[in-house]
């Protein structure tokens, strides 16, 4: 088990431990290169708020990691501007990514392979249901909640009854994917490119577990809080 990331934990330790964060890292405007800084001088030279930043990487590292009492006390603003930032890394870096490999997989493999063809199918259509979700959230989920928040009221005539549509199967989906990888991958293919996509799903499925989490235990009660009033 990864240690708990406090104020004074070096941003570099964290990096090594765990690469995948750096796509967390970059939403705040972290890239590589980091010397000997710790969390505590980044926030202060990015003026970020400490707590939030560190419930987010510890959030991120550890699925039995989160504090739901330390994510409610702050406001929803800095929930949605986290998770726009998620959506924004999903569709410029994370899904082009993924898509980039897995087209150079299948112009390097065996023509014939329909495994890598059926899967690359699958990808689109989960790559279609995330972006879909992702214009939901831009268009309905969060100006509603921010207009709750700001106490303009709903934004809709009727209270939006239903929350996050389609969160369980994105995740599921991406669970089939990686399994489908591991399990059904045949033919003569690009072994590292082979790896380069699954390493890139693998990263995508926890980044898309902490998003659900965060969205299902904190901006759900949070939404149902704010509309009560």
């Amino acid at each position: 088990m990864l240690p708990i990331i406090s104020p004074n934990t070096k941003l570099s330790q964290i990096i090594i431990d765990d690469p995948t964060i750096i796509t967390v890292l970059n939403r705040f405007g972290i890239s590589l290169g980091v010397g000997d800084t710790t969390i505590e001088q980044v926030c202060a030279d990015k003026h970020m708020n400490v707590a939030f930043f560190t419930t987010i990487l510890n959030t991120f590292r550890d699925p039995n990691f989160f504090p739901e009492k330390i994510l409610n006390s702050f406001q929803a603003h800095f929930i949605i501007d986290y998770l726009n930032k998620t959506n924004q890394s999903y569709l410029q870096f994370q899904l082009p990514n993924i898509e980039r490999h897995f087209n150079l997989l299948i112009s390097k493999s065996d023509a014939q392979n329909s495994n890598l063809l059926i899967i690359m199918k699958f990808f689109t259509e989960v790559k279609t249901e995330l972006m879909r979700r992702i214009d939901d959230d831009k268009k309905r989920w969060f100006p509603e909640i921010l207009a709750l928040e700001s106490e303009h009221g709903s934004t809709h005539e009727s209270p939006v009854t239903q929350f996050d549509e389609g969160h369980d199967t994105i995740e599921d989906k991406i669970n089939d994917l990686v399994s489908m990888f591991v399990i059904h991958l045949s033919g003569d293919y690009d072994v590292n490119l082979g790896q380069a996509v699954l390493l890139a799903l693998d990263s995508l499925k926890k980044d898309i577990s902490q998003n659900n989490r965060i969205r299902q235990r904190i901006l759900m009660p949070l939404y149902q809080a704010l509309a009560s009033k």
